[in-house]
Order: C-alpha cells, then sequence, then structure tokens
C-alpha cells in the first residue's frame, strides 16, 4: 500500500510539473545612426529586465527562455513565444514575440506603449480564437552604451533594474521591484506591486516621477539637491534628512468638463534649497524616503 501511494504520489507531481524547455539567446546591435537620441526599448510581458552602462559601442544581449507547459504538445507550440526585434537604425526595440497580443507600430494614441517619449508602439489582440496555452518567461541581461536612453517594461515574474546609465530612463512595472542605481538624468519609475529604488550619481536636471500603489520609494541624490518636490499618498508618509526644504503654498487646479468645472487641490509642494528640477513622489500604500548623500 505503501508502494502504491508513493507511485501515485510521482504521477501527480509529474502531472502538476509538465514539460520544461530553456535556452540562452544572445545577440548584439549597433546604432546605424549614432546621435544623443539613441534608444534601447525592451517592451517585456513576463520576466525580469536588467540593463547596465558600459563603455562599450554595442548592445549586447543575452535573454534566458523558459517555456513550461502540461504536455509535449503544447511546449512544442509555445516555442513561437520567442525574442522579436526592430531595428530602426538610432533605436533598437526588444520585444516578447509570439504571443496572443501582436507588438508593432501603432496608428493612434490609444494603447500606444512607450508613448511617453513619442515612440507609437503597443499591443493588439490577434483575435478571439488564439489562445497561450504555456507559462513563459524572457529574463534579459543587457549591456548598453552608458549614454543611451531606456524606456522598459516587464509585467509578471521579475524586478526591473537599470543601473550605470547617463541617458533618461523610463521603467514601468506591474507585479515586481524597480530599481535604477547610478542614473543622472531625468527618469520616471512607477510600478503598481513593488517597491520603487533610485540613486543619483549625479542631481537631476529636469523633470522626474517615482510612483508605487503598493510599496516604499526610497531616493537618494547627491548632496546639495535643488528641486521642486511634490508628495502625494492615501497611506503614507514622507520622511527625509533633508534640512534645506521649505514648504509652498498649495496648488489649485482647475479642469473644463461637460457638466462643469473640477477642481484638485495638491497640498504637499516644497522647495528644496533654491528650486530647481520638478521631483514628483506619489504612492498608496506605501512611504517615501528621500535621502541626501552624507
Amino acid at each position: 500500500m505503501k508502494t502504491l501511494f508513493f507511485i501515485a504520489g510521482l504521477l501527480w507531481i509529474n502531472l502538476v510539473a509538465g514539460q520544461s524547455f530553456t535556452e540562452k539567446i544572445s545577440r548584439e546591435y549597433e546604432f546605424e545612426k549614432k546621435s544623443a537620441d539613441n534608444a534601447l526599448v525592451i517592451a517585456n510581458i513576463s520576466g525580469s529586465i536588467l540593463v547596465r552602462g558600459y563603455e562599450g559601442p554595442k548592445i549586447q544581449v543575452e535573454v534566458t527562455r523558459t517555456i513550461r507547459a502540461k504536455t509535449t504538445e503544447r511546449l512544442e507550440a509555445g516555442k513561437v513565444i520567442t525574442l522579436g526585434a526592430i531595428d530602426l537604425a538610432d533605436t533598437v526595440i526588444l520585444y516578447t514575440e509570439g504571443l496572443c497580443s501582436k507588438f508593432g507600430r501603432r496608428q493612434g494614441q490609444h494603447g500606444n506603449w512607450g508613448r511617453t517619449k513619442g515612440w507609437g508602439y503597443g499591443w493588439e489582440s490577434r483575435g478571439s480564437n488564439c489562445d497561450e496555452k504555456v507559462e513563459y518567461a524572457l529574463d534579459f541581461i543587457v549591456r548598453v552604451p552608458y549614454s543611451v536612453n531606456v524606456v522598459v517594461s516587464t509585467v509578471n515574474q521579475g524586478n526591473i533594474k537599470v543601473e550605470d546609465m547617463a541617458g533618461s530612463v523610463i521603467a514601468d512595472n506591474v507585479n515586481g521591484n524597480v530599481s535604477l542605481t547610478n542614473i543622472s538624468r531625468e527618469a520616471v519609475a512607477r510600478t503598481v506591486n513593488g517597491n520603487v529604488d533610485v540613486s543619483y550619481s549625479k542631481n537631476p536636471m529636469k523633470p522626474c516621477k517615482f510612483y508605487t500603489l503598493n510599496g516604499d520609494i526610497n531616493a537618494l541624490f547627491q548632496k546639495g539637491l535643488q528641486a521642486e518636490l511634490s508628495f502625494e499618498s492615501f497611506n503614507g508618509q514622507f520622511y527625509t534628512n533633508i534640512d534645506n526644504m521649505q514648504s509652498k503654498p498649495a496648488v489649485v487646479e482647475q479642469k473644463d468638463l461637460k457638466d462643469g468645472m473640477k477642481f484638485k487641490v495638491k497640498g504637499n509642494q516644497f522647495r528644496i534649497g533654491a528650486g530647481g528640477a520638478h521631483l514628483s513622489f506619489e504612492t498608496f500604500n506605501g512611504n517615501v524616503y528621500l535621502k541626501e548623500k552624507s
């Protein structure tokens, strides 16, 4: 009886585990048209992203592709999910190919991914007959020239890390953390379920926005920060070690609607030092920790 139970247990584990496939994908790209506007865009759905700046001229990409399915047939069919790439001479776009949602150029503004910087790309359904019967992940590790602008996004099963970049950074996640380390220009970092951690090697000169719904924001700047600052939260608190901070009068925003006007009062406005770039911090269920390096 014990032997039968053990065999049945192994069979149940095997059925749950199913089949899996893993491979490493390595590629290199180089901008045909070099300029200060060169950009790397990564549009991921499932998996982590690590982007690290270096002094070389090429974009060095390593992706771990993992596919899991309950049957061999489903696993083979799911192998269409892989790394896609679009080379625009001055911009390289890497994305998840083979999904029920097709990634490509969009004509309208609705649903455009990366529209913050003007890239009109997004996801479009292939139709109701498409069904993804596998679990998958693309985990990115990318080395990129440090002056390049970076726009990265993922949704599930991974964190986003961007390190040692001198270009602008936009990083969006849904279920994971966002970490920007040793950056020096304007940045946008957003997530829904996770923390946002940011550290600057040089204080930014242009506006930055940091947001999380369920998590904390930890922001570390160089000594002598000069900025305008706003803070919004439903359940969170704001903490800082900066002394040279002054409260500003509340700002009332007015918006015309069909049936009248809408007013919004923004009360947590501050000036650090003589003022400068606007730094926006917003949470719902989390705190903001703003610090200067000692």
